[in-house]
């Protein structure tokens, strides 16, 4: 057989292998559009949502001491024994070490500026705070007091929260809720739509954790010695939503 007929029969080959593969993928992708169309068709999509109040099991609230001297080393001296003497306190209450925790130190110039806006340095700030986490709410006002007592006079806003443990006993709880929230809602959507339930196509769960309530508090009221520092915990708001896709048919 010439090499010219050779080379024209395959070159025919090569189309119609390419036709083919070009049927079939057509054939394929309206398969799968048909499909897909068809599980949006007869699927609905629902929310579901709990919540529950909480009253918050952990306090966070930052205790410092502030020193102001003529030079860096006055201040951080004066700083360092009243932080020390701080922290004394605070584990005399009962505080343990991993619930006391440094969250800034620093020494820096204090300026005086003159009328022709020089700056000079006339003393040196020292500052020094610890982060006390505890889950012993009723000792917040004994903790802030017999602080400040000891010689701190930097008290930063203190915030409840609910706790990673307490967190995790209420979710299965309320991802029950939830989920018969969402499954009440597609039971009477789908009968409004003669419909009828037949199984979960895809499922999705969001949570929301104790939100944080902030109380300020100011190192004056307990340098005047009335009365002990009233702390509110209040309550907190713990809640999930679900997004169930439902088959129906």
């Amino acid at each position: 057989m010439p090499q010219e007929n050779k080379n024209d029969k395959f070159y025919y080959v090569i189309i119609a292998l390419s036709v083919v593969l070009v049927l079939m993928s057509a054939t394929i992708y309206a398969i799968s559009q048909s499909g897909s169309e068809k599980d949006k068709e007869n699927t609905i999509s629902i929310s579901g949502y709990a919540e529950q109040k909480v009253i918050p099991d952990t306090a966070t609230l930052n205790i410092g001491v502030v020193i102001q001297s003529e030079t860096a080393k006055e201040a951080t001296d004066k700083n360092a024994a009243l932080m020390s003497t701080v922290i004394a306190e605070l584990k005399a209450m009962g505080l343990q070490d991993k619930e006391i925790q440094t969250s800034y130190v620093s020494v820096s110039p204090v300026y005086n500026y003159d009328t022709n806006d020089t700056q000079t340095i006339k003393g040196y700030s020292a500052s020094n705070s610890v982060q006390v986490t505890t889950k012993n709410l009723e000792n917040l006002s004994e903790i802030i007091d017999r602080s400040t007592a000891a010689g701190a006079n930097d008290i930063g806003s203190i915030s409840f929260s609910v706790s990673d443990d307490k967190q995790k006993k209420l979710s299965e709880e309320l991802m029950n809720e939830a989920v018969a929230d969402a499954s009440s809602k597609a039971t009477t959507l789908a009968k409004n739509l003669g419909a009828e339930i037949t199984g979960v196509q895809t499922s999705s769960v969001s949570e929301n954790g104790g939100s944080r309530v902030n109380a300020e508090y100011d190192t004056a009221t307990t340098a005047k010695g009335a009365v002990s520092t009233p702390v509110q915990p209040g309550e907190s708001t713990v809640s999930m939503s679900v997004q169930v896709t439902y088959y129906i048919k």
